[in-house]
């Protein structure tokens, strides 16, 4: 029942910028805190920004290594959560998943989590 679609990655110079956005159905995201998370190969997949559901006023939070950079922003009516990414940094480099948090489950009878393809960011020169 759960899809997830991320898009908007590419390869960018450092101090590039890059608007990531994300796409999905079966789950209402409204009622969801929704974040991206991020993961490089051999790495555990690390949480990167969050925001609250409306019902908690969507409060956002980020790690301490984007804060200033990142602007998670959801848009509820169409499913849909966007994370402007500025002075992209090298170590930005990694594979960007939309989900919920906690992450969705594939089904709403389900214990494993559902996850999408995510879109690669590579920030090099």
């Amino acid at each position: 029942q759960v899809r997830l679609a991320e898009a908007g990655g590419g390869l960018v110079q450092p101090g590039g910028s890059l608007k990531l956005d994300c796409v999905g159905s079966g789950r209402m995201f409204s009622l969801n805190d929704m974040a991206w998370y991020r993961q490089t190969t051999g790495k555990e997949r690390e949480l990167v920004a969050r925001i609250s559901s409306i019902t908690t006023g969507e409060e956002i939070k980020y790690i301490e290594s984007v804060k200033g950079r990142f602007t998670i922003v959801r848009d509820n009516t169409p499913n849909r959560l966007y994370l402007q990414m500025n002075s992209l940094r090298p170590e930005d480099t990694a594979v960007y998943y939309c989900n919920a948090d906690p992450p969705f489950h594939a089904t709403y009878e389900s214990t494993a989590e559902y996850w999408g393809h995510g879109t690669q960011v590579t920030v090099s020169a």
